[in-house]
């Protein structure tokens, strides 16, 4: 609970969660070990009970007054944790105390997806569950490994295809970057092999940027993980979209950590549209890749065309002017610094 509202409110949601009533059934993350996430940090989990879910969904309408909200989303990190039947109670209880909601949300964790049934996720759905958000983060089982994920590329396929049998539209998240320079391209491949298997309905792209006190800086000071360049991560990017094939998803950058926000399209008809974004930064020249990506990076560019704002493009060389005099050779170092700012 906090001052503005009264009924208990969880750390995160998705960032396509904004205008989405917000509901918390668990509090943090079961697994809580992934070295990329601090979300959850010295926070224990918890499932909540349901006299307080309750009481919560109650407060909400009051608060409210009447508010005709279109979609809800769970809080924390793992609804599925929870039996089945208390789940679908809250779905009731939020159908019956918000009877416009076409749409209701929550993490999907593959772990503890794959603990239900097909006929229990089939029953979720038809009570209101009808969307997930999988962190997949990566489909390569040397990368899920070495960053403690806890689970397998089959684990993967196994529960996003079960949640799509069982009528729910799936977001699959991935994190570029995560392989480092070492593995940038298992991380791409194998990445995209699990998505063809899975054929989610959004591909949501994140971009890596090493949050202190993570399991990934851990890593990083050992030697055990390095950093790519900005370059670099296109390129995976690009490598990624290549081999994406006889699937039918929506692929988003969707974060304002993402470098190239205009790369979003369906698939298949817009793969070659894809790929030609990500060609236009790798074409550009050196010095132009480090204008459009510091003018990004600080938040005076959105795309690629912004470039051709003179007003914008003189306050990004300016900045960069004084960043190369202040930081000389570590450029990529500052724009990782920036990244790690927004994630």
């Amino acid at each position: 609970m906090n001052r503005s509202n009264p009924f208990e409110l969880g750390p995160i949601r998705p960032v396509d969660e904004a205008g989405s009533l917000l509901i918390r059934t668990t509090r943090g993350c079961p697994w809580n070990k992934c070295d990329f996430c601090v979300n959850y940090k010295g926070m224990p989990f918890s499932i909540r009970k349901m006299e307080e879910i309750r009481a919560d969904i109650e407060a909400a309408a009051q608060y409210y007054n009447g508010r005709a909200f279109d979609s809800c989303f769970l809080q924390d990190g793992d609804s599925f944790i929870m039996k089945t039947s208390d789940l679908l109670e809250v779905l009731k209880l939020l159908k019956q105390h918000f009877p416009t909601l076409t749409r209701i949300s929550s993490y999907g964790r593959a772990q503890t997806m794959t603990t239900k049934s097909l006929e229990e996720m089939k029953e979720i759905c038809n009570a209101g569950l009808n969307t997930l958000y999988c962190g997949m983060e990566s489909g390569s089982d040397i990368v899920l490994k070495n960053i403690h994920k806890g689970t397998t590329a089959k684990e993967l396929i196994h529960s996003g295809s079960m949640a799509k049998d069982s009528g729910m539209v799936i977001s699959e998240f991935i994190i570029l970057g995560l392989g480092g320079q070492k593995l940038w391209k298992e991380h791409a491949l194998e990445t995209a092999r699990v998505l063809n298997e899975i054929n989610p309905d959004f591909i949501r792209i994140l971009t890596i940027g090493v949050k202190k006190g993570s399991g990934l800086e851990k890593q990083l000071a050992e030697g055990s993980y390095t950093l790519q360049t900005e370059t670099n991560l296109i390129e995976e990017q690009r490598l990624l979209i290549e081999h994406l094939d006889g699937i039918t998803s929506y692929y988003k950058n969707h974060h304002g950590v993402d470098l190239l926000m205009e790369a979003r399209g369906q698939l298949p008809e817009d793969k070659e549209k894809l790929l030609a974004i990500m060609d236009r930064y790798l074409n550009l020249s050196k010095e132009e890749r480090n204008i459009y990506t510091l003018g990004k990076r600080t938040g005076l560019y959105n795309c690629l065309d912004d470039m051709d704002n003179k007003d914008l493009r003189v306050q990004v060389e300016e900045k960069l002017a004084e960043i190369q005099k202040l930081y000389p050779g570590q450029l990529d170092e500052v724009f990782h610094y920036l990244r790690e700012q927004v994630v």
